[in-house]
């Protein structure tokens, strides 16, 4: 769910000295739409629809247009930076090789990764439980890394990545010592 929420100043407040608050419920880009409660003092509204907007000192819900929005808000909206995006990656046991099913999914995210040159990355590397602790933890980072090393190999500067390794610490499906868990040999990449 996207929500807009714009609080902007106009001549209206200017004289008032009170801000204008708009919230506006946009869909997501797969069409979800959530819910969001504005309480303004007793009054409350429930925006649970498309484009369902509360004006400042309007009683009832509003229903804008996508043209509506889009020319209020288009500046704004085309300012906001990207959305946030995460991908996982899985790996063959005991090595930083990428599984054969991983394959697609790395190449979605560097294809995902060419369109925010400038983005914010960061790499975490994970292992199951089998081995010792730390060469868990040595592996780990090294995954990390040699995802790091993809994308460098897009042009994301090496600079806006950082990479950390957690080892066996923060298990996705949790297991006893020992067990050899697909879905735990993972590097989590997170973008802003």
């Amino acid at each position: 769910m996207a929500v807009l929420a714009v609080a902007a100043l106009v001549a209206l407040a200017l004289l008032t000295a009170r801000p204008v608050e708009t919230f506006v419920v946009l869909p997501s880009a797969d069409g979800h739409i959530g819910t969001v409660v504005v309480q303004r003092g007793e009054n409350r509204q429930v925006l649970s629809q498309p484009y369902a907007a509360s004006l400042f000192g309007e009683a009832q819900v509003a229903h804008l247009s996508p043209t509506q929005v889009e020319s209020t808000y288009g500046a704004t909206l085309h300012a906001l930076p990207s959305r946030p995006a995460s991908f996982l990656l899985y790996f063959t046991t005991g090595t930083d090789e990428l599984t054969e099913d991983s394959k697609p999914e790395l190449e979605r995210m560097l294809a995902a990764m060419r369109a925010r040159p400038q983005a914010d990355v960061i790499v975490i590397g994970h292992t199951d439980t089998v081995g010792e602790a730390l060469a868990n933890d040595e592996l780990s980072a090294q995954r990390a890394e040699r995802v790091k090393g993809f994308l460098i190999g897009i042009g994301i500067a090496g600079e806006r990545i950082r990479t950390a390794g957690r080892g066996e610490r923060e298990l996705l499906v949790p297991t006893a010592d020992e067990v050899d868990e697909p879905k735990n040999r993972r590097v989590e990449i997170n973008v802003r």
